[in-house]
């Protein structure tokens, strides 16, 4: 293996996946995160460009800022999403090679559950600054990831630990037209944090590059295996726009636009456990592959455009669907390069473009209470020949319940609950950097699923 093929093979350990591989907390579709409300949870989220209930509304669509009542509004609220993802293996090989035994690490387990707990927090603020002009303010996590597996599992030399997180601050402004049209632009910022584990094989990458079975038993018994942790950040500039139309005296429409953000991630990777004198007495490169060092990254995460409908059947019924599109096909392949310019990692995504299409229903028992329930359907941008160990992400079927209790004729209190059902996932992902005893090959089903449970609280002054 040429020196340049070494390199890549110790960060592709490090780094499989890169930025957008991970088994995802979020559940709009790969990684993005829809739940930037509880408001919206009971219905599923069905119809939120157009809803405009309080001053989340900056986030689904500006414009609906111009449907609040005049004053200032806060909104504030939280969404614990539990994720279960389970592998189960149906032919997964070891890393190393039978030829050199040294070379093999023990296969391991499935790994546990990767997923887990996590908290997704919001807040909103909106006032009027002008007749017909409001401003508003929304914090919010629009991106995110946290899994991790048991350490010693057979797909460790895949991924470990995942945990990529945004914060976003979206400054906005909506424009009444008329009583039947209003318009609304945002501007976004936004930080990207992530850190990617996973495990090593020094005897088998040195017998991958040098083919020697006595350099190999100097590692292995140096110590054979270690660990390579990325960590990287970047801030980067978005936008959002959208609109609202009174289509009928009962029907609103909303059409809402999310541009994409471009990030160029830079940080470092650092291994543990390298057995540096060793490598070092094999061969310099070998060592130099395996060093500490700054890497980078360019990412695109996705613009999305969604067109929503609400329609009060009656006094008491309200009904709302939507169909969002998130343009997921601009990520290909990630590709991470040290500082120096050389390439450390190529992974191939592939990601197409998704649609997510809801249905949802509000019941107004009495003045008090509103009883909401929801459907949706919504796609993975993960095909399932580039799926990885890093984001086993798979279609899904949410299905919701809430509901909303009003305080006093100032504040609202909302909660939802959901429940993703999501299709068996399978994987049958090759070596990285196609040698067998780099990696092993991970070959089985993920079975997963998502409980989320919101809270709100709303309050006009």
């Amino acid at each position: 293996m040429a020196r340049t093929g070494i390199r890549k093979t110790a960060l592709s350990l490090a780094v499989a996946g890169a930025f957008a591989g991970g088994v995802s907390q979020a559940h709009a579709s790969a990684f993005a995160l829809i739940e930037q409300n509880a408001s919206g949870l009971g219905n599923s989220y069905a119809g939120a460009a157009a809803a405009a209930e309080d001053a989340s509304t900056i986030f689904y669509n500006p414009a609906g800022m111009s449907l609040l009542p005049g004053g200032m509004q806060i909104s504030a609220g939280v969404a614990l999403i539990n994720l279960s993802a389970k592998f189960s293996d149906s032919g997964s090989t070891q890393t190393g090679t039978p030829a050199v035994p040294s070379t093999q690490a023990p296969l391991g387990g499935t790994g546990g559950d990767a997923g887990g707990l996590s908290a997704v927090p919001n807040i909103y603020f909106a006032m009027d600054i002008a007749k017909d002009l409001k401003f508003g303010v929304g914090i919010s996590v629009p991106f995110g990831l946290k899994t991790e597996y048991d350490p010693d599992w057979m797909g460790r030399f895949q991924a470990i630990k995942s945990d990529i997180k945004t914060f976003n601050v979206n400054p906005s402004v909506s424009y009444k037209l008329s009583e039947d049209a209003s318009l609304g632009f945002g501007l976004s910022y936004q930080k990207l944090d992530a850190e990617l584990t996973n495990a090593v094989n020094f005897a088998a990458a040195t017998f991958g590059a040098t083919g020697s079975a006595a350099a190999a038993n100097n590692v292995a018994a140096a110590g054979q295996e270690g660990t390579a942790s990325v960590k990287g950040s970047d801030n980067a500039l978005g936008y959002n726009f959208g609109a609202m139309f009174k289509v009928a005296p009962d029907t609103r429409m909303g059409v809402s636009y999310r541009s994409s953000i471009k990030y160029h991630v830079t940080g470092n990777v650092t291994f543990s456990g390298v057995p540096t004198a060793t490598l070092t007495a094999i061969s310099p490169a070998l060592a130099a592959a395996f060093s500490d060092g700054s890497v980078n990254l360019d990412i695109e995460l996705p613009a999305s455009a969604s067109v929503a409908l609400q329609h009060k059947l009656d006094p008491k019924w309200t009904l709302l669907g939507d169909v969002t599109w998130t343009g997921w096909s601009k990520i290909k392949q990630l590709v991470v390069t040290r500082d120096n310019g050389t390439t450390l990692s190529t992974t191939p995504e592939n990601f197409k473009n998704t649609w997510r299409v809801g249905a949802g229903a509000t019941y107004r028992y009495d003045d008090a209470w509103s009883i909401k329930m929801g459907l949706a359907y919504d796609q993975t941008p993960v095909n399932d020949t580039d799926r990885t160990a890093r984001l086993p992400d798979n279609n899904r079927i949410w299905l919701s319940v809430g509901g909303q209790y009003r305080l006093s004729k100032d504040g609202t209190l909302d909660f939802g609950l959901a429940h993703l059902f999501i299709k068996d996932a399978p994987i049958d992902q090759p070596a990285n950097g196609g040698s067998p005893f780099l990696s092993g090959h991970l070959v089985g089903t993920y079975k997963g699923s998502v409980d989320i449970f919101g809270a709100q609280f709303a309050y006009r002054f």
